[in-house]
């Protein structure tokens, strides 16, 4: 049975968080960056038959993280307090853009996994790999005891489309039909302009390095999030405060400016779950804050490189 190891001394670091200034919402900051996606897009629409292929896939490559890393902290209300702009704003960027759901999203991320984070009764993200990630549990299948890593690591290349899949089922499912004309609607205007004005050949090579490089892109920063950290059933949960669950349950990843922008401020995992209002902007002030509060009241903060990451999760995967 899990114990309370930390004094529940939260409100206190929000004080300094709050008094900070930096739980506020950034919305000149949020307006820059939706700008320039859009303005990017228009820019590829333009010169589309100037390109060559691999490096017009890489750059949009380059515009869909950032979308979803826009789209994300939207659904957070970083850019804006009102939950009502906050939604409207998050089609353009989620289900258009990235033929992704909003409303899937809010309730696999913002409901189940934040609030109830490495909980498996609850974060269906801790269940990945049959539950290798979950201690004490053994492998049943033979087939993956035997290709484990390569179908874990060889899976981080279809994470996009597997988001895509999951989208359509739940849309459908709870009949969310003006996110479903969206999704679709993404595949016209999107690849419409790609797949008419281009040779098919030129066309395909975009489509699979797009797929291929965002999936393995998003993947390499949301796995060193959770997995390999502590993981509580649901019973457990209950007993533990909000500030050590999402402390017990996250890990950090070291590094300055550059790790911050490659993993989208997902690098700064704890302080994002202590405080998901926090702008992305402001995560890595919020990590002096956090790191220096565990450190002056002896709480345990799980930071290490994310090298160090990846080498922990794949110790895990070979207990399967």
């Amino acid at each position: 049975m899990a114990e309370s190891q930390y004094p529940d001394i939260f409100d206190n670091l929000k004080e300094q968080v709050l008094k900070a200034g930096l739980l506020k919402p950034v919305p000149r900051r949020g307006v820059i960056e939706m700008t320039a996606i859009i303005a990017s897009l228009i820019v590829i629409f333009t010169t589309v038959s100037y390109w060559n292929p691999i490096f017009l896939g890489l750059f949009l490559t380059l515009i869909f993280t950032r979308s979803v890393f826009v789209s994300h902290d939207i659904l957070h209300l970083q850019y804006f307090k009102s939950k009502k702009i906050s939604m409207w704003l998050s089609y353009p960027f989620s289900a258009l853009i990235l033929c992704n759901s909003p409303s899937w999203w809010i309730w696999k991320h913002n409901i189940n996994h934040h609030n109830w984070c490495n909980v498996p009764e609850k974060d269906e993200d801790i269940l990945a790999l049959d539950g290798t990630f979950i201690p004490d549990r053994k492998g049943s299948k033979p087939f993956l005891k035997k290709y484990k890593h390569f179908i874990f690591w060889g899976a981080i290349f279809f994470m996009y489309p597997a988001f895509i899949i999951k989208s359509f089922s739940y849309v459908i499912h709870w009949k969310k039909y003006g996110e479903i004309a969206l999704m679709l609607l993404h595949w016209a205007i999107i690849w419409g302009p790609i797949f008419y004005f281009l040779p098919f050949s030129s066309a395909i090579t975009i489509f699979v390095t797009l797929y291929f490089v965002l999936s393995a892109w998003l993947s390499l920063g949301f796995i060193t999030n959770h997995l390999g950290c502590e993981v509580f059933d649901l019973e457990e949960s209950k007993k533990l405060s909000w500030m050590e669950l999402q402390m017990r349950t996250s890990r950090s990843l070291k590094g300055g400016l550059f790790t911050h922008w490659f993993y989208g401020g997902l690098n700064t995992q704890i302080e994002h779950h202590l405080f998901p209002s926090a702008p992305r902007f402001n995560l890595l002030k919020v990590q002096k804050l956090t790191r220096d509060f565990a450190k002056k009241h002896n709480i345990k903060y799980f930071e290490t490189t994310p090298i160090e990451a990846y080498i922990q999760i794949n110790q895990a995967i070979k207990a399967y």
